[in-house]
């Protein structure tokens, strides 16, 4: 179903919604007190340390993407996401370029909350159709099954978009599993960057022309019990993309790679605080972002309107402004 102009689609039916925004696992009521968690935000904490492990959002604590790696982005961006017709053949006239996003109930609101939002932005790219394919109560796990149905949902709705998988050539993933139990760290870490790396393979064998992947990590919670591997899913994304940079056999890019070129997109955890901060308390993060008890739903995990609008907001940022998502996002 067309919603708009410039040729972005929203394709989820009504019931299909209602599914999508069922919690992931049952979670106690917020509490908004706890709006300090004491963990210091990977842009934050730069060369200083989290269980023996460097911070920063890139290799040697740095928050600059490396140049290289910047570079091979635009590249790919600029002579391989064009315009395709149905069949994946260039076609700068007719074709169209499809961004999807992969992920759980967070993700599929934050992203049709991003969908709106796009519309309104004056520079999109009238050739791009963007169509959300994240799934409530869908976590890693499901979607790291390339026979899971998420995938045939996602199939389902490209084609109510009236676009192909041979058109997809740009995915927002952001995922976790269920509860944000990753169990004890760095392992946790690692099953869940082992994850995330399943189903980037999985989205680039059913997506052909799939050449850049923006993974986002998750916002703060206000549940206690979910406050570490909320933290810690961040170091997993890190650590996916990192090893993407040094040249991982997992996660080759490129014509005959196996996954799409990925980078973050964008890094969201930071404190609560905000209006809720405590005596004593430290601002959210450094560059000002911060989550309010208020951008959050009653159970303290999934984001209500106001957070959505913030993560649609970051995320409309980035790809507005990101060399390599420019050439194909704006006009």
């Amino acid at each position: 179903m067309k919603t708009g102009r410039l040729g972005v689609y929203l394709t989820v039916a009504v019931t299909a919604l209602g599914a999508a925004l069922i919690p992931q696992a049952a979670s106690a009521a917020a509490d908004c007190t706890y709006t300090y968690s004491g963990q210091v935000a990977l842009d934050d904490l730069g060369t200083g340390t989290y269980n023996g492990l460097t911070g920063g959002l890139y290799p040697g604590g740095s928050n600059v993407r490396p140049a290289a790696h910047t570079d091979a982005g635009v590249s790919i961006a600029q002579n391989q996401v064009l315009p395709r017709n149905a069949s994946g053949q260039v076609d700068l006239v007719n074709g169209k370029v499809v961004l999807t996003s992969i992920g759980m109930s967070n993700t599929t609101q934050e992203f049709q909350k991003f969908i709106s939002t796009a519309k309104a932005y004056s520079g999109l790219n009238d050739k791009l159709v963007i169509v959300d394919g994240a799934q409530g109560g869908q976590d890693a796990n499901a979607w790291a099954d390339p026979a899971n149905a998420t995938w045939s949902v996602l199939a389902s709705r490209l084609s109510n978009a009236g676009v192909t998988a041979a058109q997809v050539q740009a995915v927002w993933l952001k995922e976790q599993y269920v509860g944000d139990s990753l169990g004890s760290f760095p392992a946790g870490a690692q099953n869940l960057r082992n994850s995330l790396a399943s189903i980037l393979r999985n989205a680039r064998s059913k997506y052909s022309n799939l050449a850049l992947g923006y993974v986002a990590s998750r916002i703060y919670t206000y549940d206690p019990a979910r406050s570490a591997g909320a933290y810690q899913q961040g170091w997993a994304v890190k650590k996916l993309i990192q090893d993407q940079i040094n040249g991982a056999s997992d996660l080759t890019y490129g014509t005959g790679g196996v996954a799409p070129w990925i980078s973050w997109g964008p890094y969201m955890w930071a404190d609560g605080l905000g209006s809720d901060r405590v005596a004593g308390g430290t601002p959210g993060r450094g560059d000002g972002l911060e989550w309010k008890c208020s951008d959050l739903e009653s159970d303290g995990v999934h984001p209500s309107s106001m957070g959505e609008q913030k993560v649609a907001n970051m995320l409309l940022k980035q790809l507005s402004s990101d060399p390599t998502s420019t050439p194909w996002f704006n006009k």
